[in-house]
């Protein structure tokens, strides 16, 4: 059973902005792999506005979103980082941190409007970082001699393999990706090869496919 699970993550950082009755949002989405990075983000995006009324966050971590946190940063409970996090949530994202800036314009929006607010907010800035699916793969280290290199590589890219790393050494190796279940990709590189490609197995690795 593979150590890695398929998810869905923000591709990368990602920033929205818009006002409501003179208030300024600006949404902010950033990758994060750990609760220290998206701690760390949420420093970073305090640290930029230090004079916003409110840097409210959300985040979900973990390959089965098991840490969770919403912070409401002196916004009534409940109005600011609960409807993030539940960006978060509907679009099943993990590994995922939201902040949500805010400079107030002087005009309140009650609690509906807040939560409407920060909720467009947290989805404009997912908008804007991307959505990818990750899926795991196994990786296979097939080592040739420099003769046979641009026959595999030919062959491995017409069949949709992708060729994470070449190392280079005596023998030419290249790190392939492959779907686990693939088991026909041993048996087309032994044929490619004439039987005199060497394939070892080399972990595993995350495929992204953009959303």
């Amino acid at each position: 059973m593979s150590a890695l699970q398929s998810h869905r993550c923000v591709k990368g950082y990602g920033e929205a902005q818009f006002e409501i009755n003179r208030s300024l949002f600006i949404g902010y989405a950033a990758r994060a792999a750990t609760v220290e990075e998206a701690v760390a983000f949420i420093r970073q995006i305090r640290e930029k506005h230090p004079d916003a009324t409110h840097n409210c966050a959300a985040y979900i971590v973990g390959k089965h979103s098991e840490q969770q946190k919403a912070d409401d940063d002196g916004e009534p409970t409940g109005t600011a980082g609960k409807p993030m996090l539940e960006v978060l949530k509907k679009q099943n994202l993990t590994d995922t941190v939201l902040v949500v800036t805010r400079y107030f314009g002087g005009v309140k929006l009650g609690a509906g409007g807040l939560i409407r607010a920060y909720g467009k907010a947290a989805s404009e800035g997912v908008t804007a970082a991307g959505v990818v699916f990750c899926e795991p793969y196994a990786c296979s280290a097939v080592s040739c001699d420099y003769g046979l290199m641009s026959v595999l590589e030919h062959h491995l890219g017409r069949d949709g393999y992708a060729i994470k790393e070449k190392v280079f050494a005596e023998q030419v190796t290249l790190y392939v990706l492959h779907r686990p279940e693939d088991t026909a990709f041993f048996s087309r590189i032994a044929d490619w090869s004439g039987g005199t490609a060497c394939v070892k197995e080399a972990g595993e690795e995350y495929c992204e496919t953009e959303l």
